[in-house]
């Protein structure tokens, strides 16, 4: 079940940001969200041994997807380096990069995250240490808790020959390392473009804290990020402008 149908069950929909807002202030609905959602587990995980090579550059992206976006964006702005996250799609057409044509699970998009970053300060690797122990569980094929469908499955999208074979390199090392309970299934696609998701969706978990899906899905992602990464922990999130694209 994914987040656009538990809505309709409540009566509203995705659609609208006050329709969002208003079921924040509803305590039943809280509790009625228990019965479908549940915190993933972080998992420790060793860092990656191949990382990208030390440049001059201070700004760099990285694309990744891993089940809804609030919560992974949410993540990723409360490490240090990260320069800005955006959610949104990738994967499928720039026509059908639309939340509710996308939440149909045909259009071949992701709900993604872009994270431009300092490679000086956070490396293309500890990105995907965070993405794979915090961010999400890289275990569920085309699903992340509640949420189900191929728009939420574990991606990579490599911007560059290097970043993919990290990606590669990473994820075999894992597998031997077999530090998962089953088998990773992040797969590595090609990167077709990014399209930054609706407003209403930007920042989402700093904004909607009290929500009942972040109460339960996103926020102890974010004490684990304390927990686990320290020395990459920032207390106060890099916000996303309403201007960004």
């Amino acid at each position: 079940m994914n987040r656009k149908l538990i809505a309709n069950a409540f009566g509203w929909t995705r659609t609208s940001a006050g329709r969002i807002a208003a079921c924040v202030a509803i305590g039943a609905g809280a509790i009625a969200w228990q019965h479908v959602a549940s915190a993933e587990q972080a998992v420790r995980i060793p860092a990656p041994v191949q990382d990208e090579k030390a440049g001059a550059a201070h700004t760099e992206t990285a694309v990744f997807a891993g089940g809804c976006f609030w919560g992974v964006q949410g993540v990723y702005e409360h490490v240090k380096g990260v320069q800005q996250v955006a959610s949104g799609y990738t994967g499928g057409a720039a026509s059908t990069a639309q939340y509710e044509t996308v939440s149909d699970g045909e259009t071949g998009h992701a709900e993604s995250v872009r994270i431009t970053y300092d490679p000086t300060q956070i490396t293309y690797g500890r990105l995907l240490q965070i993405f794979f122990s915090v961010a999400h569980n890289p275990t569920q094929l085309n699903y992340q808790g509640p949420d189900h469908g191929t728009q939420y499955r574990s991606a990579v999208f490599p911007q560059n020959a290097e970043q993919r074979a990290i990606a590669q390199a990473y994820i075999a090392q894992l597998g031997k390392a077999k530090v998962f309970n089953a088998p990773i299934v992040t797969k590595i696609e090609d990167f077709k473009g990014f399209y930054p998701a609706e407003q209403y969706h930007q920042n989402y978990l700093v904004l909607h804290p009290d929500s009942p899906y972040i109460a339960i899905n996103d926020l102890p992602k974010i004490t684990y990020l304390k927990q686990m990464f320290p020395d990459l922990y920032r207390s106060d999130p890099v916000l996303l402008k309403a201007s960004a694209s």
